[in-house]
């Protein structure tokens, strides 16, 4: 299901609080191509109502009586009713849970930036508008079925920091919507002994990143971890940006690369995908692997085209397996994609292009 050019997104909004109800509600009604069509008072009340009223987008609050959040996002999505915008608190907790939405199938979520009962939810108004469009143009997704996950391998001892200097390739990868359920069809099937090091961006709020990195670590034979200012870069690690600062690299003169967390230049998006993979681009040149997978906008896309010129390997997830097929989509069209397959095929091109059998 598709929304229909020419009519106005039918949205259903559920929360337990009456103040981010009428927040939720002035939100959607300030836009023209938005239609508030129901309000739900819990989780329970908001399957009913999805059921009934078969919406285009739902907006649902994780923390609410009778049934949460997560449990109504379930049902919703196994009865194929509409896509789902979870809006969650800002904080470690509300972190966690939000993860297990998104891999459970939420489209996107937005942070109360005030808490569980924000009074200041107005100000990511914009943001609330922009994802329930882009969520309702999605439809329901029906994905191909995914190949079976591949055993974990055994996690290797941590390498010396020398090795560093034996490294002729690095692997950039930028993703956003629809960010942390694609990466595990792609990260956790990427073996131990990976003969470079990854770097990821993914757009998400900056308490959130942590709790992402441990479970991405978690689910993976690489080593995950959140990029600090001064690392020594190390084949087999995966480096994640901080939510509020840039990822860059800088290669000392005995040859070690080291992670840089700047607050400049300042981005629509911080982290950019854009800056990262520049950077990486810059260390490592061709041996730079540009990967760019599901999410609104263009960020990554020029880069991309750049690291192709440059003689590096790149990779777009296609529109088979995308949430939103905008990001790769605009490296495609940009001429900035070497191939583009879907996301549980990267990971194989990946481990092809670092043994030298892409280019």
């Amino acid at each position: 299901m598709t929304v229909s050019q020419g009519r106005r997104i039918r949205v259903l909004i559920a929360d337990d609080s009456a103040l981010m109800r009428q927040t939720l509600r002035q939100v959607i009604e300030s836009d023209p191509e938005l239609e508030l069509i129901g309000v739900a008072r819990d989780g329970e009340d908001a399957v009913i109502k999805s059921r009934e009223l078969r919406p285009d987008v739902l907006s649902l609050d994780i923390n609410m009586p009778k049934l949460d959040g997560i449990s109504a996002l379930q049902i919703v999505n196994s009865e194929q009713i509409c896509p789902v915008v979870m809006v969650s608190s800002l904080t470690q907790k509300g972190a966690v849970a939000t993860l297990e939405s998104l891999e459970l199938g939420a489209f996107d979520f937005v942070a109360k930036p005030d808490g569980t009962v924000s009074s200041n939810l107005a100000s990511v108004g914009a943001e609330i508008r922009i994802k329930l469009k882009a969520a309702a143009a999605s439809g329901t997704l029906h994905r191909l079925k995914r190949p079976p996950s591949r055993a974990r391998t055994a996690r290797r001892e941590p390498a010396p920091a020398l090795e560093a200097k034996a490294v002729e390739r690095a692997v950039a990868i930028g993703i956003s919507t629809g960010g942390p359920a694609t990466l595990m069809d792609v990260l956790p099937r990427i073996q131990a002994d990976a003969p470079a090091p990854f770097f990821l961006v993914q757009h998400m709020p900056p308490l959130f990143i942590h709790t992402f990195a441990q479970r991405l670590d978690e689910a993976c034979a690489i080593e995950v971890v959140e990029a600090e200012a001064g690392m020594i870069t190390r084949p087999g690690v995966c480096y994640v940006a901080p939510g509020d600062r840039q990822l860059t690299l800088f290669r000392k003169s005995d040859g070690s690369v080291v992670v840089r967390t700047p607050s400049q230049p300042e981005t629509l998006f911080m982290p950019s995908v854009d800056v990262m993979m520049k950077s990486v681009l810059s260390v490592y040149g061709a041996g730079t692997i540009g990967v760019l997978m599901t999410g609104i906008g263009d960020d990554g896309a020029q880069q991309m085209v750049e690291i192709t010129k440059a003689g590096g390997y790149t990779i777009a997830e296609s529109q088979e397996s995308c949430i939103v097929y905008g990001m790769p989509r605009q490296a495609i069209e940009t001429g900035g994609a070497k191939v583009a397959v879907p996301s549980w095929d990267i990971a194989d091109e990946i481990t092809l292009a670092l043994k030298g059998g892409r280019r």
